[in-house]
């Protein structure tokens, strides 16, 4: 029982369920992908490879900023620094997790196999960036939008460059709110060296890149509805998600941080959600559409 209590507590420290960030954009493009539903067992091991890669790089991150957060006021409670779980277990549910992740990717095609490597790597190389470049952000907003692009394979077996305008919405969209989240602890990083973006540039102007980049974001994915020639529900999808980012921006203010948690985790996860749901209902009238009437 006591590695089953560790193992909820390291679930509990990497906040597993979040994996709803990203994953409905990897499951809006296994649908623009298979111009509709997918085939369930694809679908399946889309899903099982996205929890488990969020999880070894969670987990990573929590291992390689251990001591970091033992000197940060906000994180200082974490379960490693708060001796919930030592190093050595966190390390050893990474390397499961990793292991699993390329197992789960050698279910849907040799590409997909070919290419967990690298995007391992890449996820994991996440957890240092903040130490030699302030763009750390942006580097965490491709991890997450490369979910798009590998859902994509896993379904086609190949690559369309279209679907990168798809990792690209998920960059700006990740790349705004991680510099928001970072504006708590720019004092810290200061203080310890590391390159965020508020500890580089300020709070009032990491503010204003924020919002650039969900602009941009905005922008992207009309670019994307008119790529992929999507209807009117995929408009609509887009402008309710303009709208959420417009009120994540009025609840937080250089001045007041204290709704940064609610800006971050419930505003984040809806937003991810209406995109699909909206993109992915515009897909399903028009796969119904094109069925010739009995």
């Amino acid at each position: 029982m006591r590695v089953w209590h560790k193992i909820g507590v390291t679930l509990e420290m990497i906040k597993w369920e979040h994996s709803v960030f990203a994953l409905p954009f990897a499951l809006t493009a296994a649908m623009l992908a298979a111009s509709g539903w997918p085939r369930v067992h694809l679908l399946f091991w889309i899903v099982v490879c996205m929890v488990l890669a969020r999880s070894a790089g969670m987990a990573f991150n929590r291992w390689a900023d251990a001591e970091l957060d033992a000197r940060n006021p906000r994180t200082m409670m974490r379960a490693i620094p708060g001796g919930q779980l030592t190093r050595g277990f966190v390390g050893g549910f990474t390397v499961v997790t990793s292991i699993l992740f390329l197992i789960s990717a050698a279910q849907l095609n040799r590409l997909t196999l070919l290419l967990a490597p690298a995007e391992l790597g890449l996820i994991l190389l996440y957890s240092y960036t903040k130490r030699f470049t302030r763009w750390s952000h942006l580097v965490l907003g491709l991890v997450l939008g490369s979910a798009p692009a590998a859902a994509w394979i896993a379904i086609r077996g190949t690559l369309d460059p279209r679907i990168l305008v798809l990792t690209l919405v998920v960059l700006c969209w990740v790349g705004g709110f991680d510099t928001l989240y970072a504006c708590q602890d720019a004092e810290h990083d200061r203080r310890e060296g590391l390159k965020s973006l508020p500890a580089a540039i300020g709070i009032d102007n990491a503010f204003w890149l924020a919002r650039a980049l969900h602009v941009a974001m905005f922008v992207i994915a009309l670019w994307l509805i008119h790529l992929f020639a999507l209807g009117p529900l995929a408009w609509v999808g887009v402008v309710i998600v303009a709208a959420l980012l417009l009120y994540e921006h009025s609840i937080v203010s250089p001045g007041d941080l204290t709704r940064m948690n609610a800006a971050f985790f419930a505003m984040n996860g809806v937003i991810s959600i209406v995109f699909f749901i909206f993109v992915a209902a515009d897909i399903l009238v028009r796969q119904t559409a094109r069925v010739p009437s009995k």
